[in-house]
């Protein structure tokens, strides 16, 4: 087996909607390039778990090496950790976001939210990213100041904000 150089992990506890199997299968099932590796039971009894309970989970989220490990309640996910995910359309903003914030996820600001297992993703449209990198500062403070007044980011709020014709008819 080749390990890669770098690979994040993520911490979940196994009890909590099924821990990192649940979170991994999940992910792999709405987002491109993820899969489902193979896990890796505990050799021996540990802090929150047994030998034999599931340890860890190999997984891949658009196509980042990632582990699950099933560490137990004691640390949680913070905003200060997140899954920024480039978008092309309405619908597929709206089909993540949905799906992140369904069965106990949590919507956040600025096109932020949290899955039910803690993780926080940001579902960025790449229209709001180009906006923000333009060379006119006026593009970048309409697009900037339609966001904050975001949960989920509205493509064409965005559009209207850089054409400068505010909110869409």
């Amino acid at each position: 087996m080749t390990v890669p150089d770098a690979i994040l992990c993520l911490w979940f506890d196994r009890e909590v909607h099924g821990g990192a199997a649940a979170a991994a299968r999940f992910y792999a099932g709405l987002f491109p390039h993820s899969f489902v590796g193979k896990a890796d039971d505990a050799p021996s009894d540990y802090p929150d778990g047994k030998a034999g309970d599931e340890l860890t989970v190999a997984f891949t989220v658009l196509g980042f090496p990632c582990i699950g490990l099933n560490g137990g309640p004691a640390f949680r996910h913070t905003e200060a950790f997140s899954f920024q995910v480039a978008t092309d359309s309405q619908e597929q903003t709206d089909r993540y976001w949905n799906a992140l914030v369904a069965d106990g996820g949590a919507e956040s600001n600025c096109g932020w939210c949290k899955d039910k297992w803690g993780i926080s993703w940001q579902i960025t449209p790449r229209v709001l990213t180009t906006a923000m990198a333009s060379a006119d500062p006026g593009v970048r403070e309409r697009a900037f100041q339609a966001m904050m007044t975001m949960r989920k980011i509205d493509i064409a709020a965005i559009e209207a904000a850089v054409a400068g014709t505010g909110a869409p008819a």
